[in-house]
């Protein structure tokens, strides 16, 4: 059983915290306030360790490198914003979708990503 670093513990807490999933550049600028000299290597090392213990999940994204969030949520989408980059969580769902698959096709899971302006990007009246 590997033990639970100073660098690892804020690095979940990061993540735990954020309510939205995080890319590893946004764990490391964000976990750098409390591990002073936290390199992005170390990030990367124990994302791996937590994702191996089931902690934390990825988010994979078309075209994107994946980002991280705590493992267990309820179902749920994401929301990615086309200016800042930022991935935000999508609470709801259009249900059941087997009514768009082809004839003879069985929907097993399906995955939704929406994109556009997030609050902070977009414009004011």
């Amino acid at each position: 059983m590997e033990r639970f670093t100073r660098q690892r513990t804020a690095i979940y807490a990061v993540i735990a915290g954020a309510q939205r999933p995080l890319s590893p550049q946004e764990v490391l600028d964000n976990a750098r306030a409390s591990v002073e000299g936290l390199g992005l290597a170390t990030v990367y090392r124990n994302l791996k360790a937590l994702l191996e213990d089931g902690s934390i999940e990825a988010v994979s994204l078309p075209g994107e490198s994946p980002r991280y969030e705590p493992a267990g949520q309820s179902h749920h989408h994401h929301f990615q914003c086309t200016q800042c980059a930022r991935v935000f969580d999508v609470h709801a769902c259009p249900g059941d979708l087997q009514g768009l698959a082809p004839r003879g096709f069985t929907v097993q899971r399906h995955e939704l990503t929406l994109y556009g302006l997030c609050a902070d990007c977009t414009p004011r009246a």
